[in-house]
């Protein structure tokens, strides 16, 4: 898929940054990864609130098994093949997976509570 059909898949978000990455394309939205381009197709960020609504629609969750045989599962789903043909499918499935991408960079950049300390001066 060339660059040129991504942005216009994306368009209703606005200008995405397409890098190469792991074989594939990362498709990037205000610094944060959204959706893959793996093999021809659109793998969607997903998490656990799109999860059900990308499982409704047929998207199947992207995994890859391992050397030592175990399946692995990322937090990508395939793109619902209606989106293809309907722009305004395509435009709710690229926000959904922006949204993804949001709250998981927020949950990311949350400062870390303070640890308690024994106080003291530490002599004992």
């Amino acid at each position: 898929m060339d660059d040129a059909a991504i942005e216009e898949m994306f368009e209703s978000i606005g200008a995405v940054t397409i890098r190469r990455l792991f074989g594939g394309k990362g498709i990037y939205s205000g610094g944060m990864i959204i959706a893959l381009e793996f093999e021809g197709g659109l793998l969607l960020k997903g998490d656990d609130e799109t999860a059900p609504v990308l499982e409704a629609a047929g998207a199947q969750r992207w995994g890859y098994q391992s050397r030592s045989g175990k399946l692995t599962y990322m937090p990508y789903w395939s793109m619902p093949e209606s989106a293809y043909d309907d722009p305004d499918d395509m435009a709710k499935w690229v926000r959904l997976a922006r949204d993804a991408a949001e709250r998981h960079e927020a949950k990311m950049t949350r400062k870390p509570s303070a640890k308690k300390g024994k106080g003291g001066t530490g002599k004992g």
